[in-house]
């Protein structure tokens, strides 16, 4: 397979953002469906800001997208392929 110099760097940035532990429990959080920073923030034992700073650059990522209702703000995961990668990394991982 041939892979260009910027889709490489795209790909290194994707599996940048997957690097930490905090976003990767969020991202499985958000397998589960749509949640707003505060239900993320109690059931992941974090700080409502440490959420909204881990959301942003899974944001920018295009790994979560954001819905506002109101003045809550409710995440979900952006597409299928992000919850087939969390899931392929996952089974890697386990059968490891």
């Amino acid at each position: 397979m041939k892979l260009t110099e910027l889709k490489a760097i795209k790909l290194a940035e994707l599996f940048s953002a997957l690097s930490d532990a905090s976003r990767i429990r969020i991202i499985a959080q958000l397998i589960g469906g749509e949640m707003s920073v505060r239900i993320l923030a109690d059931g992941l034992g974090m700080t409502e800001s440490a959420v909204s700073h881990q959301l942003r650059g899974l944001r920018q990522m295009h790994l979560v997208r954001a819905r506002r209702s109101g003045r809550q703000v409710f995440y979900s995961i952006e597409d299928d392929h992000v919850s087939r990668l969390f899931t392929l990394g996952l089974d890697h991982v386990q059968h490891g």
